[in-house]
């Protein structure tokens, strides 16, 4: 008897568009992770301590410290403009999520950028020393610097992710719109329901809905 091989049999296309919704559903679901945990981290992160040390004063020396968003506001600022990124991908479609989606990316590239640069900031320390002192010309003494602007960065980068998310997947993801079906066009209003005008009960409801029974 001749050998039999055996014949590959081709994957269902209701099995292929099942495991293509799931990835769909995966990626949305990272993406609206990574975002809304990222701008957290930013948000809460900014608002921690940055930098401290101390300004020579008579007699001494005066501690001091400043928080991120007295550092910069930028990583603040681009959060929220990338938490609104990430709501606006799902009210938009085609071209227009592309752009918002590139939005989402560059707040969490900008506000990772700004938030590594303020890790190594002296110029808001030194402002603060000169109006404690009263003279311009006073400096920082043991400058140090605390983790809060990598923990800020690390944050944004998670906005950024979430924004490359969106631009690689995000033609595939639905789109808020419960009042239109899939074709864009409005429902149609449903009809009224009947009234039996030798039924009190169907008078009284058609009144509450504002319509004529008597019509």
């Amino acid at each position: 008897m001749g050998r039999v091989s055996a014949v590959p049999v081709p994957q269902p296309r209701a099995a292929a568009a099942s495991a293509a919704a799931n990835g769909d559903r995966r990626s949305l679901a990272a993406a609206l992770l990574l975002g809304a945990v990222g701008a957290t981290v930013v948000l809460l992160a900014s608002g921690q301590i940055w930098a401290e040390g101390r300004a020579a004063v008579a007699g001494g020396a005066l501690p001091l410290d400043a928080s991120g968003s007295e550092v910069t506001g930028v990583p603040t600022a681009l959060a929220i403009v990338g938490l609104a990124a990430l709501v606006a991908v799902f009210a938009v479609r085609g071209r227009s999520r592309l752009l918002v989606s590139a939005l989402l990316a560059l707040s969490g590239a900008g506000a990772a950028a700004a938030a590594y640069a303020g890790a190594f900031d002296r110029e808001t320390l030194e402002l603060e020393a000169a109006k404690t002192v009263g003279h311009s010309s006073a400096t920082v003494e043991a400058l140090t610097h605390t983790a809060w602007p990598y923990a800020t960065a690390v944050g944004a980068v998670l906005i950024l992710l979430a924004g490359l998310l969106a631009l690689r997947y995000g033609a595939r993801w639905p789109a808020m719109s419960g009042r239109y079906e899939r074709d864009g066009s409005p429902r149609a209003a449903a009809a009224p329901a009947a009234v039996d005008p030798d039924r009190p009960e169907d008078l009284w409801k058609a009144l509450d809905r504002g319509e004529d029974p008597t019509g």
